[in-house]
């Protein structure tokens, strides 16, 4: 009599590995008219198992929806739009299965049919996708600063770019520029990549990234194309003039006199207390110049990102800083070669001895005493607080 009660309590509480399996509804229409454009897949496991949902057409080729998910025991639901892998099936009658195998090898299957008709097999396409340059050096030097990513988008859909680290784990997204075409619309599109170091902040270490980019449109179509991007030297750059110190001097009387035809002399020392190279362009330190003179009428314009010490005066009518001087001499700092033009940089730690003259022919200001001073400037990108206006002196202009 026991053993007959334990039989039937046994009977009792055994359930199937699978059960209650609905595919609802069994047709559906994926184009994002908000009818039937999925079907729900619902289903019962009486223990942990590893789940497969799968659909075959009609030359028995599997789409795996799940393939050997682990699930525990529990009721589960899950929406099914037709994508598998980032690309809506082609229009047609499938065979659904769902299975589950136990951990006792145990296996349960269930099976039916589910059409799909009207379906937008259209995946959204990034047509001219270019990274440019492919070696990015993130440091304000006015080469290669910036990346620039291109391309057209063949229809309306969600795009996200980011670049992915050596560890394959860490992302940093990049932003689209805002333009006539909004974001994720059909259409060109750019986006352009400093890596934070116009706001002040470190750029991602030095190393080679993957440029990740991702189109999904509404029913699920994706596209995914990636790059690469190497990063080198990247940092914000820091430099300052040393203990904001500097020598005005006449050479002829090693005085702060100085008569009209005669020249008011200049020494300090700058420094690159940063962890990238500055880059700086001419003339060079021991430069001379005619106080009715510029970097301009020298024919040493402005170069974005190039560093310079600048000296100007109370009164100056004209460009800010209009006599200046690179950042030591040009022969002694590291010179490159880039795309066949030569550029000059201040290594980092290292420190340069800046000279330059200027030859008084006329009054700089409606007074006989007149405040002139020194700046390190980081050419149309800014000048630090601390690096500009720096050490005022009273310079007596005699006649």
């Amino acid at each position: 009599m026991l053993q007959l009660l334990i039989l039937l309590t046994g009977c009792l509480s055994w359930q199937p590995l699978l059960s209650q399996v609905t595919v609802e509804p069994e047709a559906i229409t994926p184009n994002a008219d908000g009818l039937t454009d999925v079907t729900r897949i619902s289903y019962n496991l009486s223990r942990s198992a590893n789940l497969s949902i799968y659909l075959m057409d009609e030359a028995k080729e599997r789409y795996y929806f799940r393939q050997e998910r682990r699930r525990s025991e529990g009721v589960y639901q899950v929406d099914f739009s037709g994508v598998i892998n980032g690309s809506m099936l082609p229009n047609d009658s499938y065979h659904w299965v769902v299975e589950a195998i136990a951990d006792d090898g145990e296996t349960a299957r269930e099976q039916g049919s589910l059409i799909i008709k009207n379906a937008d097999t259209e995946k959204p396409e990034l047509q001219g996708f270019s990274v440019y340059p492919k070696r990015f050096t993130p440091n304000q030097d006015g080469i290669d600063d910036r990346v620039t990513i291109n391309y057209s988008l063949t229809k309306e859909a969600q795009v996200q770019i980011y670049l992915i680290a050596p560890d394959d784990e860490t992302r940093y997204p990049i932003a689209e520029v805002e333009r006539e075409i909004e974001p994720g619309k059909p259409g060109f599109h750019t986006y352009d990549y400093e890596g934070g170091v116009d706001l002040g902040a470190d750029p991602p270490p030095d190393g080679e990234y993957t440029v990740y980019a991702e189109a999904v449109d509404t029913v699920g179509n994706r596209t995914i194309i990636t790059d690469t991007l190497i990063i080198v030297e990247g940092g914000v750059p820091r430099a300052d003039i040393v203990s904001a110190n500097v020598d005005f001097y006449n050479p002829e009387t090693n005085t702060k006199i100085v008569p009209l035809g005669q020249t008011l002399a200049f020494t300090l020392t700058v420094e690159n207390f940063g962890s990238v190279p500055i880059r700086t362009i001419g003339p060079s330190s021991g430069e001379h110049y005619l106080s009715h003179e510029s970097f301009n009428t020298k024919e040493f314009y402005e170069s974005p990102g190039a560093w310079r010490i600048g000296i100007d005066y109370e009164g100056n009518p004209s460009y800010p800083y209009p006599y200046r001087w690179a950042v030591g001499n040009l022969d002694e700092l590291e010179q490159r070669e880039i795309n066949g033009e030569t550029f000059y940089y201040l290594m980092p730690g290292e420190r340069a001895l800046v000279t330059g003259s200027i030859e008084i022919l006329d009054v700089p200001a409606q007074r006989d005493r007149v405040n002139f001073w020194a700046g390190l400037i980081h050419e149309n990108v800014r000048i630090d607080v601390f690096n500009d206006h720096v050490d005022p002196q009273p310079i007596a202009i005699g006649f």
